[in-house]
């Protein structure tokens, strides 16, 4: 009982000095990108439509103008009269009763309201909630563990990666070092501190860092970068004003991107190998490490084709204009989208393919050795 209550001591100890660490660090200058003053996102009711933007033949045309109540912000209560645009990115098609997003803009004492676009908190909320809940009630208690250790990669992610970032250290070291600390929570969380757990963290560290290099050497080979990416306005403005190295971010999101796949295959690995010994003692090292490699063999086609087929997913946009298109071989292969994404998709496949023989390496360690 006493080592129970000094272990949750610690935990909370870690915790409130891991927290006002995080809120030290994001004390941090930020670009200034749009102008804001003057400007509030609030919650709003439409309470009628004044003016429809809706033809005869079904089409709309021009934006409408419609009453809503505002139920937050400094004029909580009040009706007034919003803007909301016909788009597709901004906007929406407004009826009554519906809960929107508003934006107030103060322009001296006059004040316009803009519908921005609905309000899909309560959705978004409830579908993250169902999930965090399918994960724990199918999951027990390891399902539990993982979805603290979601959290808390979020919380890495926000609130230590970024202002890395935004203090100048290299996207590369950052990722690295963040990947490391997701990596150790997570195998922590869900297996213990043990040996077992151990040589999961050093193969998919091994991992993701093949998959890095991977993008990096075809990065140079092809003069592809950061550089090349759609936004690259935006982060060079960015990178003026606080030295953030643009180029290499391009390849930081590769590394983050190929963790999961990467961490699959380095635990399967090395709970197969781990479980082998346990159960036959007098397995040798040798065909540990050959059934460490069958395993990964049965495991690296699926993850790989998982990887691209994300990728592929994730650009389909992409891919569909450029089918449309029919853009002609040489200019379609030597794109720059076309580059990134398979330099994306295959550099991550890289770092999957050659986790196994580091987990199966790494797994004959596992041999006439117990548990911490």
């Amino acid at each position: 009982m006493q080592k129970y209550i000094l272990r949750l001591i610690l935990i909370v100890v870690l915790l409130c000095g891991g927290a006002y660490f995080l809120v030290a660090w994001n004390q941090v200058d930020k670009p200034v990108l749009v102008n804001t003053d003057g400007r509030t996102f609030e919650k709003a009711q439409v309470v009628s439509i004044v003016r429809d933007n809706l033809q005869e033949n079904g089409s709309r045309v021009g934006d409408q103008i419609v009453e809503i109540e505002l139920e937050t912000g400094s004029n909580a209560g009040a009706r007034e009269e919003a803007n909301c645009p016909n788009g597709l990115l901004f906007g929406t098609v407004c009826e009554p009763g519906m809960e929107v997003i508003v934006i107030t803009s103060q322009v001296g004492e006059l004040k316009l309201h803009t519908v921005y676009n609905i309000d899909r908190s309560l959705p978004l909320y409830a579908f993250i909630g169902a999930f965090l809940l399918l994960l724990c009630l199918i999951g027990g208690k390891k399902g539990m563990k993982s979805a603290a250790a979601l959290v808390f990669t979020f919380i890495c992610f926000v609130f230590f990666f970024f202002p890395m970032l935004l203090r100048g250290i290299n996207p590369i070291a950052a990722a690295l070092i963040t990947s490391a600390i997701v990596l150790a929570a997570t195998i922590w969380l869900i297996n213990g501190s043990t040996r077992k757990a151990a040589m999961a963290f050093l193969s998919t560290l091994g991992g993701i860092t093949v998959s890095c290099l991977a993008a990096v050497i075809f990065g140079w080979m092809t003069h592809l970068s950061g550089y090349n990416v759609p936004n690259i306005e935006n982060l060079m403005f960015v990178a003026q004003n606080t030295g953030m190295d643009v180029g290499e971010l391009l390849f930081a999101g590769i590394l983050f991107a190929s963790l999961g796949a990467v961490m699959d295959i380095a635990m399967d690995i090395t709970s197969a190998c781990y479980e082998l010994v346990r159960h036959n003692p007098d397995i040798t090292r040798q065909q540990l490490f050959q059934a460490g490699m069958n395993v990964g063999r049965d495991v690296m086609g699926t993850m790989a084709a998982t990887l691209i087929l994300a990728f592929f997913g994730g650009s389909l946009g992409v891919w569909v204009m450029d089918y449309v298109y029919n853009l002609p071989y040489l200019q379609l292969v030597n794109s720059n989208a076309i580059g990134i994404e398979i330099m994306k998709g295959f550099s991550g496949s890289f770092g999957v393919i050659l986790t196994v023989p580091i987990a199966a390496a790494l797994s004959m360690l596992l041999k006439h050795k117990k548990d911490a």
